[in-house]
């Protein structure tokens, strides 16, 4: 099954049980930017819940401006914070140490463009994982694509379908229980090697 996606910042875990379980992942790259979407943003499990991390955008809401376009908006500091709120909440998982080193330089080499810090995202996690996917860009945008499965609307943070995943340990369930459904790094740092197998498991709502 061939299936279609937004590149986003640490996809979500339903992201990547669609690519995972796919026989070639077609990414959109040719649509325009929206706000408030995991384009820019992923959410992590923190001593205080569930927090998102937002990557800042140049962006301008007079013209539509496309997605591969975007520029990352790096006057402040936005890595560091990010990384050390990464370390806050997965510091004490059972990978984190195991992974770290792959994913700091992410947090500390400078990128300027949002889809292509993105796909640097993706690749980390593939490697994480240990698992290739085959990979094709669109060409142009299709608002009803033909034989391929449409999985764009997991991009969407506001209206987000709620997940019937497989429930496992998280650094801090016992506070606020469990959590789906958030970035894929929740899953690597608490998972480690059974991450992949659980994705593999999953089921998306058809």
């Amino acid at each position: 099954m061939d299936i279609l996606l937004h590149p986003t910042y640490f996809p979500s875990i339903a992201q990547c049980v669609a690519l995972v379980q796919a026989e070639k992942v077609v990414f959109e790259v040719c649509d325009n930017y929206q706000k408030q979407t995991y384009r820019n943003r992923m959410s992590i499990y923190g001593a205080q819940g569930k927090s998102s991390l937002t990557v800042p955008v140049v962006y301008s809401q007079k013209n539509r401006q496309r997605y591969e376009n975007i520029l990352i908006s790096n006057d402040e500091k936005w890595q560091d914070l990010h990384w050390k709120s990464i370390q806050s909440a997965y510091s004490s998982s059972p990978f984190f140490e195991f992974y770290e080193h792959d994913l700091l330089p992410l947090f500390s080499e400078e990128s300027t463009h949002l889809m292509d810090f993105n796909f640097k995202c993706l690749d980390a996690v593939l490697e994480c994982l240990q698992h290739e996917i085959k990979i094709q860009k669109t060409t142009e945008f299709e608002l009803n694509p033909i034989e391929k499965r449409d999985y764009r609307y997991l991009v969407n943070h506001r209206k987000e379908t709620e997940q019937p995943f497989q429930p496992y340990v998280q650094v801090f369930d016992d506070k606020h229980g469990f959590i789906p459904n958030l970035s894929i790094l929740d899953l690597i740092f608490n998972e480690g090697p059974n991450a992949l197998l659980y994705l593999e498991k999953q089921q998306l709502p058809q």
